[in-house]
Formats: structure tokens, sequence, C-alpha cells
């Protein structure tokens, strides 16, 4: 008996084999780039030094909570706890709708060469790197040269040019923008699928019944949509301090960030940047990031158990 089932299970390995190799190659790739580089966890708790190599990882002398102690006692960081929770949470309050809305915009739209058009030209822009988008940014928003500038001068609705690359109190408004415009139309793929598992006899029947449009995407369209926005929602709060939905506090602040507007450019990441990896200190950025890697799995744990509370759906 046990030979004619491993028989079978070689013959449906062979069978399977491209699936299995795409399956296989995943999981070395999250096994050599993700899991094994985790042992690396213990230098945030040690006084490591990168002239020790490897061997310093386990030979450094422990430093406890040291560096932890360190971060929370720097005077920068109540401002950099400020700047990475309110730059997320105006990315999440922004940001998550839209690629609902956008999707179900879509749907609406009969002429499937212009859905199609449109599509493709709104998720067209995750493709294009951070620096690149940094650079558009530069060339419509700056003061000198800027195209934004040249227009609202041109129509007499400014006097003098804004500094929006350079104004503390613009740089949320600005990342927030380039993010959503960065990144909506990509995520808007997840909600279009969703929307194309619901059975379309609902829709005629509603339509049969009289509903107006507006009733079908209230009554069918939006409860279709629930499973998907609860998983999205639940991944967007996990990856909060990261950017959420549109993750890319780091890359934003760090091109779009300056010694003018690093009031509210600087964050907990660009900060174990420039003082844990730019000087040396490689413990100290290590506790920094395991801290916000701590405070990530919470927020993932909490969220979907409030999802799981409310609405019966959750992640896990």
């Amino acid at each position: 008996m046990g030979f004619i089932q491993n028989n079978l299970f070689i013959k449906r390995f062979q069978k399977q084999l491209p699936f299995q190799l795409f399956v296989w190659a995943g999981l070395a790739f999250l096994l050599v780039f993700s899991y094994i580089p985790m042992f690396g966890i213990i230098i945030a708790f040690k006084n490591y030094k990168i002239s020790t190599g490897i061997d310093g990882i386990f030979t450094s002398s422990w430093a406890g909570l040291a560096h932890f102690k360190e971060l929370i006692n720097d005077y920068n960081f109540p401002m950099l706890v400020r700047n990475t929770l309110v730059l997320s949470l105006l990315k999440i309050v922004f940001s998550y709708p839209i690629p609902i809305l956008f999707a179900i915009l879509l749907s609406e739209v009969r002429h499937m060469f212009l859905k199609r058009f449109v599509q493709t030209v709104s998720y067209l822009p995750h493709f294009i790197s951070w620096v690149v988008v940094t650079g558009i940014s530069y060339a419509f928003f700056s003061s000198g040269f800027g195209i934004f500038n040249d227009l609202l001068l041109s129509l007499n609705l400014i006097k003098e040019p804004l500094n929006l690359l350079t104004d503390p109190d613009s740089f949320w408004g600005l990342a927030v923008t380039t993010a959503i415009w960065k990144e909506a139309g990509w995520w808007t793929i997840i909600f279009l699928a969703a929307l194309a598992g619901i059975d379309p006899s609902l829709y005629e029947a509603a339509e049969m019944d009289g509903a107006s449009r507006l009733r079908r995407i209230y009554h069918i369209t939006l409860p279709g949509l629930k499973g998907a926005s609860i998983v999205v929602l639940i991944l967007t709060i996990g990856s909060m301090l990261g950017g959420g939905l549109v993750g890319s506090n780091f890359e934003q602040s760090m091109l779009l960030g300056n010694a003018l507007n690093s009031e509210t450019s600087q964050i907990i990441q660009t900060y174990a940047f420039t003082i844990g990896l730019a000087q040396g200190r490689f413990s100290f950025a290590t506790a920094i990031d395991l801290m916000q890697s701590v405070i990530s799995v919470f927020l993932i744990f909490t969220s979907n158990a409030i999802a799981k509370r409310v609405s019966g759906t959750g992640l896990f």
C-alpha cells in the first residue's frame, strides 16, 4: 500500500514539475533573502563593528537594550515618530479608498478599449523607480523651472513661485500625492479581480427589478469587494510604518527630503540609515528596524483580530 502511494506521489510530482519548480524557486528566494539574514538580528543587542566581519556577530560584547534606550531617549525621537505616523496615516486614509473607487469606476465602463487603455495607463507608474518619480516631481514642482509654478503664474493664480519641494508644510501632501499617482493603479488590479468574481446574474436581476446603477453598486459591488478590501486593509495597517498600501516612506523621505524640509520629511527609517548605516553603527540601525518590525507584526495581528470580530473575515 505504501509503495503504491509513493508511486502515485512521484507520478503526480512529475506531472506538476513546472509548477513545483516555480514554488520551490519562490521558497528558495524567501529562504536566502528573508529568513537566513534574520540571524543578524542578534547584533541589535550587541556592540557590533563591521570590521569584525561575520564572526563579530557572535563574538561582539552584549549591549542588552542599550541601543533601544538610546533611540527612545534621543531628542529627535518624538519628531521621528510624529513624522512616520502622520505620513503613514495620511497615506492609509487617502490611498486605501482610491483603488476601490477606481476599480468600481472602471467596472462601469462599457467601452472595452477605453477601459483597458485607462487601466494600463493607471498601473504603468508602478514600474517607474522612485528616483525617476523624484525627477518628475522636480520638473513639475520646482520653484525655478517647474511646469506647475509656470502654469499658476501664467493664469495669475499666484504672484510668486511656490516652494513645494523645500517647504516643510508641503512635504506630506507632496509625498501622499506622488505615492497615490504611482501605486493606486497597481492596487486597482486586485479589486478588479475581486469584481470579476461577482456573478453577473446578480446585476441582471437587480436591473430587472428597477435598481439604479448606484443601487447596484451599493448592494452588489461593494459587498462583493468586502473580502478583498479587508485583506488589503489588514496588510496596509501591518505595513503602515513603511507607507501602507503605497509603501514608499523611506524612498520618498530620502529623495524628496532635504535640509529645508527635514522638520517633516525625516522619519524613523531615514534616521536608521543616516545615523546607523552611514556612520557604521550597524547595531543601532538594526535595533531601530527591529523595533519597527515588532510594531508592524503587532499591528497585523491586532487589525486581523478586529476585522474578524467586526466582519467575520480576516487574513488568517
